[in-house]
């Protein structure tokens, strides 16, 4: 499981934000203080800091560069309120990999966190498996029973999702906020529509009984193992 280490002093912000992480699977730790989160990054087994600037005790800029002076390559998502361009750059400067300003989208977030560990080399980078699917993330590639299928983005990210979480069952908000990055799309077949082309290209259009997807009704869907 990719672990996150949040460095973040404000509850308003620390609370929804581990909350949203965990419904996407990561495992989080949260940390108030600037020192407290430099001695956690620097002996924990974290994949990725999301890290506000304004931190008590030390601020997000000086965590940044003790660890890159320890030779600490974790990645380090920075959150500040500043959204000048200088301020952007000194992050940056500090050893940052990738900076959001506040107030943010939290699909924008989320989808930043994602492409990061992609950039990293980090867990989502990992080939996934489940039953006869094997899903290739740095090659965007799928095979079925061995044979190489193409599947247009939406559709890739729709079965990443479901491989993503396999066994286990997915809401409809939460496949519309990962792949669309919109849950007001709740209303419409956009889902639907998306989840029946990827069932004809993974060639699951067999009885209900024996389909690798299945439907929860009125919750969302699994991808049997």
């Amino acid at each position: 499981m990719t672990a996150v280490l949040l460095a973040e002093d404000d509850e308003a912000i620390a609370a929804p934000l581990s909350r949203a992480l965990g419904r996407e699977g990561y495992e989080v730790t949260v940390e108030e203080a600037g020192p407290a989160t430099l001695e956690l990054a620097l002996g924990g087994s974290f994949d990725l800091l999301i890290l506000d600037l304004g931190l008590p005790g030390m601020d997000g800029l000086e965590v940044c560069r003790q660890l890159r002076a320890n030779g600490s390559e974790l990645a380090v998502l920075m959150l500040t309120a500043r959204t000048d361009e200088v301020d952007f750059v000194v992050g940056l400067d500090a050893g940052a990999d990738d900076y959001v300003g506040k107030p943010f989208r939290l699909a924008e977030l989320m989808a930043r966190v994602r492409a990061l560990l992609r950039r990293r080399g980090g867990p989502e980078d990992s080939t996934i498996e489940a039953g006869d699917i094997r899903l290739e993330p740095a090659a965007r590639r799928v095979l079925v029973g061995g044979s190489e299928i193409a599947l247009a983005n939406k559709e890739y990210e729709l079965l990443k999702v479901l491989m993503d979480h396999a066994g286990e069952v997915v809401s409809r908000d939460v496949i519309l906020q990962e792949v669309w990055g919109d849950v007001d799309l709740r209303g419409s077949k956009t889902l639907d529509m998306h989840m029946s082309w990827l069932r004809r290209k993974i060639g699951d259009e067999g009885p209900i009984g024996e389909r690798r997807i299945v439907t929860v009704r009125g919750v969302g869907f699994r991808l049997n193992t």
